[in-house]
């Protein structure tokens, strides 16, 4: 690998291989994924480069891994052995944002939440909001086609993507998808690459679409004694045909990870909370039927919604403390799920969630999009436990069964990664794997891009 090795720096300005920053380039954020040792971390700061460095790797059948900042939740930014890592967080540039086309040009390492400001300066909006926003990046928004807590309205990623720059396994670079309000032209070969995880091509330039701002929300929470009767009002909420530009679930587990985190003066006796906003004046028409709720309280200006937003975005990182208190020395870990099903069976959703976790005797969360049916459940394991692990699997599995015999899908906005090959295979069927395969290997021949990923 020595000359892959002098390839790959003459093309590349910034290459490590020290070991001790290889470790650190391992993995995402997602639990119980296998990861490899790579060879070299490449991180380009143009186009040029990241062809250049592709070039190399396809010269000498090396596998390509690109990373974004790495908040994926499912090992789809995982390494694999003797792997280049392409680390494209320092292509961080706007290139352009334009207030009469309504469209910012953004290089991939640019964070979701820099944009929104961004364009917020021009009196513009990006809606897709993940929980990670703030270091998240667009280019790994694209690759998975992230979701957030506004889409229940807005929608996610893919619905902004408008063009892409990507280099193929070969070293080439694909220019495809337009700039304009409207076009049609050939296949839409920019959507094929939104949630491809890498496995397609390495995205190096996004062209998104841009909302006028939205106007200021109201805000609201409403406490529930039961996760039915919260799923309960989010049907009701749906079928009467209101569009809440949020409807986020918390339950118990997550109420009380929170205040213990941060105290925020949630509830931690109910079993769970809904958190809703309307931009477009309903949220009275939301309160009316949230009617099995012990409590509605609506925030009193911005400032209590922002805080309200705020414990919504607490949820990971005080999942994440209460795994390390309850498996000290560094064992607590976190599997988190992402099924999202039919708004009308959420109900089913969550009472069988909660049911499969007392059945194996294992602490489950449950926080999400609750008005797009799509919810997180989130199992808390110790890693360093056998029978832990193994019930935590037992439980994520049944989790993916049931998501599917509801009629739903197993990634409503994570992806596939490495967690969830196996029921993606499920999900797609035989004839919907062999089109997934056909696709890949007519991009990526030689299997170098972001290998054993997705399927």
């Amino acid at each position: 690998m020595t000359d892959a090795l002098a390839e790959l720096r003459a093309a590349v300005a910034d290459v490590l291989t020290d070991p001790d920053l290889l470790v650190t380039y391992r993995h995402d954020e997602a639990d119980l994924c296998a990861a490899g040792t790579p060879l070299a971390v490449a991180r380009p700061v143009s186009t040029a480069e990241v062809a250049a460095a592709v070039t190399v790797a396809a010269r000498h059948r090396i596998p390509l891994v690109p990373q974004g900042a790495r908040t994926g939740l499912t090992g789809a930014a995982n390494a694999v052995d003797g792997a280049i890592v392409l680390s494209l967080t320092g292509m961080d540039r706007i290139l352009e944002l334009d207030p009469v086309e309504r469209i910012a040009v953004v290089q991939p390492g640019v964070v979701n939440a820099e944009l929104s400001r961004a364009a917020a300066k021009h009196g513009l909006f990006y809606p897709p909001d993940p929980g990670s926003w703030e270091s998240s990046t667009i280019g790994g928004n694209v690759a998975t086609n992230a979701g957030g807590m506004c889409c229940v309205k807005y929608g996610v990623t893919a619905e902004y993507v408008l063009g892409l720059e990507v280099v193929l396994a070969d070293g080439s670079i694909l220019h495809c998808g337009r700039r304009t309000a409207k076009g049609v032209a050939g296949y839409d070969l920019a959507r094929l690459f939104v949630g491809s995880e890498g496995t397609l091509g390495i995205i190096t330039r996004v062209t998104v679409r841009l909302r006028p701002a939205a106007p200021a929300a109201r805000t609201l929470v409403a406490v529930f004694p039961t996760l039915a009767a919260a799923g309960a009002a989010v049907a009701a909420i749906t079928a009467a045909g209101l569009t809440p530009s949020l409807l986020e679930l918390l339950d118990r587990v997550h109420l009380r990870a929170i205040e213990a985190y941060r105290p925020m003066g949630l509830s931690t006796t109910a079993e769970a909370l809904l958190l809703a906003a309307s931009d477009s004046g309903d949220l009275d028409a939301v309160a009316a039927h949230c009617t099995g709720a012990t409590e509605l309280y609506v925030a009193a200006d911005a400032v209590e919604a922002d805080a309200l937003l705020q414990a919504r975005r607490l949820a990971h990182p005080a999942m994440e403390r209460l795994a390390a208190l309850a498996f000290p020395a560094g064992n607590g870990g976190l599997v988190i799920d992402d099924v999202a099903v039919p708004r009308a069976r959420l109900v089913e959703l969550v009472e069988g969630v909660a049911r499969i976790a007392g059945a194996h005797g294992v602490t489950v969360g449950m926080v999400g999009h609750a008005g797009e049916g799509n919810v997180h459940p989130v199992i808390v394991v110790d890693r360093a436990d056998p029978s832990s692990v193994d019930s935590c699997r037992r439980v994520f599995d049944g989790i993916m069964e049931l998501g599917l015999a509801l009629g739903g899908t197993v990634s409503g906005e994570h992806g596939i990664g490495l967690l969830k090959r196996d029921w993606l295979a499920r999900e797609l069927g035989p004839v919907g794997l062999r089109v997934h395969r056909a696709v890949k290997a007519a991009l990526d021949p030689d299997g170098i891009l972001n290998p054993g990923k997705v399927f």
